[in-house]
């Protein structure tokens, strides 16, 4: 095999399969049913978040498939922050980029500490010994460093094979409470969806579909991006929807439909919703099982952010935005190895400064960190949904439901989730505490330093400036249909 040209990703690296795995072990199954869809039932609609699931996996296909044909036109491991580019103009891309790199790198922060105080606390759950969670955040950390040197087809592998563990154990629980309880499907039923705090609802269960996105992230990786990349948005988007729908049916039949929120709320605390079911349909040994694979996904999502991050620092500094050190790659494998191991530090220096602070690393550490990236990354797939619909529109492409119709209600519909998310800050990171209010502010300074970097690009460095419109690899894009330079 050739080695990869200097600053270039590994091309053919990633199948639609490879993609998938990685967008899924972002989204974390076993984590989102655990975590996500037990706040949703409790903070919500209670026994309807089955539906709240259905109608966001709508909206978000509704924007895929837009994004589906952008990604065909569009090879680049900038992601939205280049689609933003190209819709909407140089200024509002480089508003997207500082806004993706607030939102990712929050967001491994937050996992650094999630993945470590979780695999404390299973350790100590079920096989005795009490560990510090920083000895854990800071294996994690040293693990997915090395993976992240080893190129992302290494990572593909590992999150395939986590994927499919937590995914079995969760269809286990599901065909268990299928067979003994049965499944309600008043679930389903309008009124139930659309009770109690459903607004609320549909903020977690679009919260459990963040990292979907990232598949565009990995087109200059992917074989045949043209077909991959739309392939896998439309996989990934349909499984994580089809799939958190079906085991949260299972979770709402096995407690009750009409006391499911009650029930969901008297474990809120705890954090065991899921468990409790486990144990009566599973029995001890299975739920331990489970909660091992607790730590093995949340490690998963680990690796699986940090390599969406990686690839906006790489597309960064590759376009001499940031320094052009992050731009590199490994000579044998095409890893961007220098973003990787930037980005893994930062990740690792926030997470101990909170420990250092002698902060609690959920109620802290995850509350800050992943509410803000979560937040960041709705935002940025809000302002993807617009720019999808200027750029076909500037165009005037004549397939209307694909390029305006579609993609317009998806992105309107991703607008109304970030007001949502932006009102309800406070819910969505699962802290009252003043300072973690005040978070959201960190998305208007992102967009600040966004516009100050395009105008200082414009007046002092022309020639960044004048390719940030260009942000594919030469070689990755010089078959595509010519764009429209804007901004």
């Amino acid at each position: 095999m050739a080695a990869p040209e200097p600053g270039v990703l590994r091309r053919d690296a990633l199948g639609t399969a490879g993609v998938v795995f990685l967008v899924l072990a972002a989204v974390a199954p076993l984590t989102g049913i655990i975590v996500i869809a037990s706040l949703g039932i409790a903070l919500g609609n209670g026994g309807g978040m089955p539906g709240a699931f259905l109608l966001a996996a709508v909206v978000l296909v509704l924007f895929g498939i837009g994004y589906a044909q952008m990604s065909k036109v569009i090879v680049g491991a900038g992601g939205f922050y280049v689609y933003v580019t190209h819709g909407l103009g140089r200024p509002l891309g480089m508003v997207a980029a500082m806004v993706a790199l607030v939102g990712y790198n929050c967001f491994v922060a937050g996992a650094v500490g999630t993945s470590g105080f979780f695999t404390a606390n299973v350790v100590e759950q079920v096989l005795g010994p009490h560990t510090p969670w920083q000895l854990w955040s800071l294996l994690s950390a040293i693990a997915v460093f090395a993976l992240g040197r080893r190129g992302v087809d290494v990572s593909a592998k590992v999150l395939g094979v986590s994927l499919v563990l937590e995914v079995s154990i969760l269809l286990v629980l599901d065909v268990a409470v299928a067979v003994r309880t049965g499944l309600d499907v008043s679930a389903f039923a309008p009124g139930v969806v659309f009770s109690g705090s459903a607004g609320i609802a549909f903020l977690f269960a679009f919260n459990a579909f963040v990292g979907f996105e990232a598949t565009g992230l990995f087109s200059e990786e992917a074989r045949d991006p043209r077909r991959t990349i739309p392939r896998a948005t439309y996989a990934a988007i349909v499984l994580i929807g089809v799939f958190a729908a079906f085991t949260t049916w299972a979770v709402v039949s096995a407690i009750g439909v009409t006391r499911a929120g009650t029930a969901a709320q008297e474990h809120l605390k705890a954090g065991d919703l899921v468990f409790s079911i486990s144990q009566t349909y599973l029995g001890t040994v299975l739920t331990d099982v489970m909660m091992l694979l607790l730590v093995v996904s949340l490690f998963a999502a680990l690796l699986a952010l940090h390599n969406s991050a990686t690839r906006y620092l790489f597309a960064l500094g590759r376009a001499r935005v940031l320094p052009p050190a992050l731009g590199r790659t490994n000579p044998r494998n095409g890893a961007p190895h220098v973003a990787s191991g930037v980005q893994i530090g930062f990740a690792t220096l926030v997470a101990a400064s909170y420990a250092a602070a002698g902060l609690d690393p959920l109620a802290d550490l995850t509350a800050s960190m992943t509410g803000i990236g979560t937040l960041g990354v709705i935002t940025l797939q809000a302002m993807a949904g617009i720019a999808v619909v200027a750029y076909f529109r500037r165009r005037r492409d004549p397939r209307i439901w694909r390029t305006a119709v579609a993609p317009g209600l998806g992105g309107l519909g991703l607008v109304a989730v970030t007001v949502l998310a932006v009102a309800n800050f406070p819910t969505l990171a699962g802290s009252g505490a003043p300072a973690i209010a005040l978070l959201p502010w960190l998305l208007a300074v992102a967009v600040a330093i966004g516009l100050g970097v395009s105008y200082r690009l414009r007046v002092g460095r022309p020639e960044v400036y004048a390719a940030l419109d260009r942000l594919s690899v030469s070689t990755v894009d010089q078959d595509l249909p010519d764009v429209n330079r804007t901004g």
